[in-house]
């Protein structure tokens, strides 16, 4: 049994230089243009296992709903097998995957302000939590998945999936609202530091009514947002610092202090910064030091 790190950013084609995901196994696909408002990235995951053999794989969260189409073993999460086709909510806690024998499947990430035109609800609904796609779209994913099954090619696959996400946004009329994208980006954008009266009086609203639209339209609360874009700046500084001083990684990431960021680390990521080092390193001959 081995263990590795995945983890992507919004700036990361596939996945970042500290993921031990083998060489080959990720593939993306170019969004169409009509759906790249709510699509973010869409991706195909493909690796066979030696049977008896299972591989732990730590992600770590980035706040995005997500769908997922397995067409073949779904991977478990702690005890759990994955469903064959399931919408996940967003989380800023760290996932642990069992992958066994054969997988593969596609895996279509939202952008903030997608989840109610593409799965007819509030993003805030199915928060940390993974439902099947049946129950939301009424038996058309088991029956999407099917198609994409048995298409020729995962260029067709694509296609379908791409085709069936285009109907939905032409039937539903619901979308992102603009403030909450904004007040998301706002934050992201600062790092996760900017506060959050500022934030809601830039969008134009109040602190209750940015809760709100938050639950409604990103799935996560303002603070917790913020909590997970501070870590996520935290770690694209790790990047360029093979031996960090932890005390100045913390300061400059807007944590209180040191033992801030290591609260935080095991918070968001399950594992020390240290261990993240360490993990990342052995787990990728792309990562520096």
């Amino acid at each position: 049994m081995g263990e590795r790190l995945f983890l992507r950013l919004d700036d990361d084609p596939l996945h970042g230089p500290e993921s031990g995901a083998p060489a080959g196994t990720l593939r993306a696909f170019p969004v169409a243009a009509a759906l790249r408002g709510h699509v973010s990235h869409l991706m195909l995951c493909r690796e066979n296992l030696a049977d008896g053999h299972e591989v732990r794989e730590r992600v770590l969260p980035d706040g995005a709903v997500r769908l997922i189409f397995n067409f073949g073993d779904a991977p478990f999460v702690g005890d759990e097998q994955g469903q064959a086709v399931e919408a996940i909510g967003a989380s800023i806690t760290p996932v642990m995957l069992r992958m066994r024998r054969k997988v593969e499947g596609l895996s279509v990430t939202l952008r903030p302000g997608a989840a109610a035109a593409l799965l007819g609800l509030p993003a805030g609904e199915i928060g940390g939590t993974a439902v099947h796609l049946d129950e939301l779209w009424r038996g058309e994913g088991a029956e999407l998945l099917e198609r994409m099954t048995e298409a020729r090619d995962d260029a067709t696959r694509v296609a379908q999936l791409q085709a069936a996400l285009l109907r939905r946004l032409r039937d539903d009329d619901a979308g992102g609202n603009a403030a909450a994208i904004r007040a998301a980006q706002l934050i992201a954008d600062s790092g996760g530091r900017r506060p959050l009266r500022e934030v809601a009086a830039a969008v134009g609203v109040g602190e209750r009514r940015l809760q709100q639209l938050f639950h409604a339209h990103v799935g996560l609360s303002p603070r917790a947002w913020s909590r997970l874009a501070r870590m996520h700046g935290c770690l694209r500084a790790l990047r360029q610092q093979p031996s960090p001083a932890w005390a100045e990684v913390a300061l400059e990431g807007g944590f209180y202090d040191q033992s801030h960021l290591v609260n935080e680390f095991r918070a968001l990521c399950g594992v020390t910064p240290t261990e993240f080092l360490d993990q990342a390193v052995s787990g990728s001959s792309k990562t520096a030091g």
